[in-house]
C-alpha cells in the first residue's frame, strides 16, 4: 500500500511540475477534405499543400485525408454532404453555392471584374466578409477563396472580337443564369450540357462553342474541336474552401487556429499557382497551329450586357448586386 501511495504521490509531483498532458496527445483530428479538381490542376496542387501545412503546423496532431477528383460526387454531394457533417471540408464551386445562397450568383455577372487583382481586392473585403457571413447560416465556415479561374469562349466558326460576332452562336453553358443571360445579351443560345459531355457535343456539333477556365480547356481537350479561342475574361470562378460547421465547432481553439492558418497559406499558394499556370497554357495555345487565340478588348462586351447588370437589380437580392456594381465599378 505505501509504495501504491509513493507512485500516486510521484505522479501528482509531474502533473504539477510540468502540466496535464495537451488535449492533442490522447485525441487526434482526423478531416476528410473533397473537391473534384483534376490532378496537377491548382486546387489539387493546393489540397496537397493544406494538407502538407496543417500537419506540420500541429506538429502530426491534425491529419487531413484527400478525396480528390470527384470520388465523394460532384460539388452539389459534397456542399451537401459539408452542410449535414458527413465530409469535413471541400474546396468547392460559387455557383453550388449559389443555390443557397443567391447572392452568390451575381459573381458570375459579365464581366464583373478588371483583373485578378481586382477579384481578390474584393473578396477579401467587405463583399467577401458578407458573403462569408451569409454561408456560415448554412452551416458551413468559409476558410478561404480560392480560384478556378477566368473563363474563355472557344468556338468553331469565327473568332469573337466584337459583341456581334456572338449573334447565333449556340453555347454551351452551365446552368448558371448569370452566364446565360450574358449569352442572351450578346445574341446567342445557351445549351447547358454536363461537363463529360462536352467533347463529344463540341466535335458532333450539337453547339459550336462553349466558355470555360484555360485549365478546364486544356485538361478535357477541348482544343481538339475548337478552332477558335477568344480570351474574353467575362466571368470569374471562384472556389471556396469550406468547413463543416458541425466539424469546426468539435475543434479546439487552437485546432482552429491551426487549420484557418494553413488554410489561409494554402489559398494563397492557389491563387499564385492558377495565375502562372494560366500563364503557361496561354502561351501553350498560342503555339498551336491547331487554334487561332485572340484577346478581346472587354470595353463593348460590358456595354452589350449593362442590361444584364440593370435587370440583376430587380432581383431580390438586389441590393447585394448594387453593392458588387459599386465595388467593381
Amino acid at each position: 500500500m505505501k509504495s501504491l501511495h509513493n507512485w500516486y504521490g510521484m505522479a501528482l509531483a509531474v502533473f504539477l511540475a510540468f502540466g496535464a498532458l495537451p488535449a492533442h496527445a490522447q485525441t487526434p483530428v482526423k478531416l476528410t477534405l473533397g473537391h473534384n479538381a483534376a490532378a496537377g490542376t491548382s486546387r489539387a496542387e493546393a489540397a496537397a499543400k493544406f494538407v502538407e501545412l496543417v500537419k506540420a503546423k500541429s506538429n502530426g496532431h491534425i491529419t487531413v485525408e484527400i478525396a480528390g477528383e470527384a470520388k465523394l460526387g460532384d460539388n452539389q454531394a459534397m456542399m451537401t454532404a459539408v452542410r449535414t457533417g458527413a465530409l469535413d471540408m471541400s474546396i468547392n464551386s460559387h455557383g453550388t453555392l449559389s443555390t443557397l445562397v443567391p447572392e452568390l450568383s451575381a459573381l458570375s455577372l459579365p464581366f464583373t471584374f478588371s483583373s485578378v487583382a481586382k477579384v481578390w481586392e474584393i473578396m477579401d473585403g467587405s463583399v467577401g466578409q458578407d458573403l462569408n457571413k451569409k454561408i456560415e447560416a448554412q452551416d458551413m465556415i468559409v476558410l478561404g477563396w480560392m480560384e478556378n479561374g477566368s473563363r474563355h469562349i472557344t468556338n468553331s466558326k469565327r473568332p469573337i472580337v466584337k459583341p456581334e460576332d456572338m449573334k447565333g452562336l449556340k453555347m454551351r453553358t452551365t446552368a448558371d443564369k448569370a452566364v446565360m443571360d450574358m449569352m442572351a445579351a450578346l445574341g446567342a443560345t445557351s445549351v447547358p450540357i454536363n461537363f463529360s459531355d462536352l467533347h463529344m457535343a463540341l466535335k458532333a456539333g450539337y453547339v459550336d462553342g462553349q466558355e470555360n477556365p484555360l485549365s478546364n480547356i486544356k485538361s478535357a481537350k477541348l482544343y481538339e474541336v475548337q478552332k477558335f479561342i477568344s480570351i474574353t475574361n467575362h466571368s470569374f470562378g471562384l472556389a471556396p474552401f469550406i468547413i463543416s460547421k458541425a466539424t469546426w465547432n468539435k475543434l479546439s481553439s487552437d485546432d482552429k487556429k491551426t487549420v484557418q492558418a494553413a488554410a489561409q497559406e494554402a489559398t494563397t499558394f492557389q491563387r499564385k499557382l492558377s495565375e502562372e499556370q494560366d500563364q503557361k497554357l496561354l502561351a501553350e495555345f498560342k503555339n498551336m497551329a491547331s487554334v487561332k487565340v485572340n484577346v478581346t478588348d472587354p470595353a463593348p462586351f460590358r456595354a452589350a450586357t449593362k442590361k444584364v447588370w440593370d435587370s440583376w437589380e430587380l432581383k431580390p437580392f438586389g441590393a447585394f448586386v448594387k453593392k458588387l456594381r459599386s465595388a467593381t465599378n
